[in-house]
C-alpha cells in the first residue's frame, strides 16, 4: 500500500519558487507603476493642460484615482501573500492545505501560486 505524499520534494518547492520570484517581480513592478499613478510622477508631461478642461476632468480623475488606489491596495495583498508563499516554502509547508492538511493539487498552485487552500477545503468554504 502506498503512503500518501505529505510535502512537496525540495526540487519540487524550487519549481514553485522560481514561479513564485517570477510572479513576486511582475506585481511589484505593476504596484510601483500604480503608486506612480497615484503620485502624478507620471504626468506624461501634462502639467501645463488649460485649466478648462482639468475642471471637466476633476470628477473622472477623482474616481479614477479612487480605482488605482483600490487596484495597488490589492497589489500590495497579492505581494504579501506572494512573500507569505516563499517563506512556506523555506518551511517546507508549502502546498499544505491549511484545512485538510493534505496537498494542494500542483496544477491549482501553478494557476494561484499563494492559495493556502485545497479546492476541497475551498469547495467546503463556499458552501
Amino acid at each position: 500500500m502506498s503512503q500518501e505524499k505529505t510535502r512537496y520534494s525540495d526540487s519540487e518547492l524550487d519549481e514553485f519558487r522560481v514561479l513564485i520570484n517570477e510572479k513576486l517581480k511582475e506585481a511589484n513592478e505593476d504596484y510601483e507603476l500604480l503608486k506612480g499613478s497615484l503620485s502624478h510622477s507620471d504626468n506624461h508631461g501634462t502639467d501645463d493642460t488649460g485649466r478648462t478642461f482639468n475642471m471637466m476632468e476633476d470628477g473622472s480623475e477623482t474616481l479614477s484615482r479612487e480605482e488605482v488606489a483600490q487596484l495597488a491596495a490589492r497589489q500590495e495583498k497579492f505581494i504579501e501573500n506572494l512573500r507569505s508563499a516563499l517563506q512556506r516554502i523555506e518551511n517546507k509547508t508549502y502546498g499544505i492545505c491549511r484545512v485538510t492538511g493534505k496537498l494542494i493539487a500542483k496544477e491549482r498552485l501553478r494557476l494561484v501560486p499563494h492559495a493556502t487552500l485545497s479546492i476541497e477545503a475551498k469547495n467546503m468554504q463556499n458552501r
